[in-house]
């Protein structure tokens, strides 16, 4: 199909463009960007009149749970990737700790013809650092790197062993692929199930404190300096985090890092009333916590916002808080949340897209090469100023699981489009 997308901002950190373009697409290559109104010879099957509204580059997800295999209940991974398409994402990246754990090639095959088959947003695998997730031996890097795998975590799990995670870096430096870490000390947090804090106090549940995921930030640092391996800390929550952060790239250690929608949007005030669906880990923070999040997005420590997609059915949040199951879904809010950094001048929105798309295909050496005649059409339109109400009930996602059910919110994606099919068009967009 030949699509001419006309009239809209683009705005791509790659290419260095941020300037009404006219964007012409034929079959799954863009073949044009111009200043509007340029004689082409194309002629369009559809045209997308995308006047006041941004065109992106495809963003992408780096941190996204489908549940698929072994929990569809909560998630499939058609489910989950019409979620991400209806989010603006045009790829994420699936974590292991499905059941099986993804820690070996039949699984990576499974999820990669599944994403295929639902024809939604791209899925980028990311398999276990160790078999089974439980720290005692590595996978087998290199047949997973060939399956399609970008990148290994144990995510929802720490690496406890010093010696492994060694390993592990070196190992994932020869193939030139990160390690995404899920950073806790869990002799810290085991009994914990938010904040430690005042509100925790005041709650009578039992805190985990920042020093829970610092302290394994601190180490994981070290053990990236020592290595020289690209190392990448996953759900960045804590002022001491940002510091620390901050500071190791300053010595030119190879990391990076992303924090999440939930962390810069909310603080462990959100748990007053026992509210299960803000209950996460690493638990909401606080006001301090949220502004050095915020300053570490505006100054580049934090390189990228994921969502860490967690669904849960009722069965798992509709509970006592002690026994709740941890996390939230974020595919289909992160976008209108993070616009909020743009109002609040934290971003310009060049550096927002480069956040949402640009540094997490850099961080995991993906093929994305932004609007350019000659690449993949794989894009996302926001409409910047489109008032809307989150309603979970609207959701494509499985679950229901978001604190922010009922939030009045301004801007999201209207159209997404993957290889040059649209793969989610919202029903406000105007097209012809």
């Amino acid at each position: 199909m030949r699509i001419l997308v006309k009239g809209g901002q683009v705005v791509d950190p790659i290419n260095h463009i941020n300037d009404i373009k006219d964007v012409y697409i034929d079959n799954h290559l863009i073949t044009h960007v111009v200043e509007p109104n340029t004689s082409i010879e194309f002629l369009p099957d559809q045209i997308i009149i995308a006047t006041g509204l941004i065109v992106s580059p495809g963003l992408i997800d780096m941190h996204v749970h489908l549940r698929d295999p072994g929990q569809e209940y909560k998630e499939t991974i058609e489910t989950g990737c019409k979620a991400a398409s209806a989010g603006g994402f045009t790829a994420i990246c699936s974590m292991p700790n499905t059941k099986p754990i993804h820690d070996n090639v039949s699984v990576t095959t499974y999820i990669l013809n599944k994403a295929k088959n639902a024809g939604y947003s791209k899925i980028y695998p990311v398999a276990a650092i160790s078999q089974n997730s439980d720290g005692n031996a590595l996978c087998e890097f290199g047949d997973l790197k060939a399956a399609g795998v970008v990148a290994f975590s144990d995510d929802g799990k720490p690496v406890k062993n010093s010696q492994l995670m060694r390993r592990a870096l070196e190992y994932a430096k020869g193939f030139n692929m990160p390690i995404l870490s899920h950073c806790e000390e869990c002799s810290l947090s085991e009994d914990g199930v938010m904040n430690e804090g005042l509100v925790s106090t005041q709650l009578g549940l039992a805190g985990i404190s920042n020093a829970a995921e610092t302290i394994m930030v601190m180490r994981d640092i070290a053990l990236s300096e020592l290595t020289g391996a690209a190392l990448h800390i996953m759900h960045v929550s804590t002022a001491e985090s940002v510091r620390v952060i901050r500071d190791a790239k300053n010595r030119g250690v190879n990391v990076t890092a992303e924090t999440a929608p939930h962390y810069f949007s909310l603080t462990d005030e959100a748990i007053r009333g026992y509210n299960t669906n803000a209950k996460m880990n690493p638990p909401l923070r606080t006001q301090a916590d949220q502004d050095a999040i915020k300053a570490g997005l505006a100054d580049g420590t934090i390189d990228a916002i994921a969502t860490d997609h967690a669904p849960h059915s009722s069965i798992e949040k509709e509970t006592e808080f002690n026994e709740a199951a941890n996390g939230i879904i974020g595919l289909e809010t992160a976008l209108p949340l993070s616009l909020v950094l743009v109002d609040q001048g934290i971003l310009s929105m060049t550096e927002l897209i480069n956040r949402l798309s640009v540094r997490p295909s850099q961080i995991l050496n993906l093929p994305h090469q932004g609007i350019r005649s000659g690449n993949i059409a794989d894009l996302t339109i926001i409409d910047p100023n489109l008032a809307h109400t989150i309603n979970s009930n609207d959701f494509y996602s499985k679950s229901r699981n978001t604190p922010f059910n009922g939030w009045h919110l301004k801007g999201k994606a209207v159209l997404t489009m993957v290889e040059g099919k649209i793969v989610y068009r919202d029903q406000m967009l105007n097209n012809q």
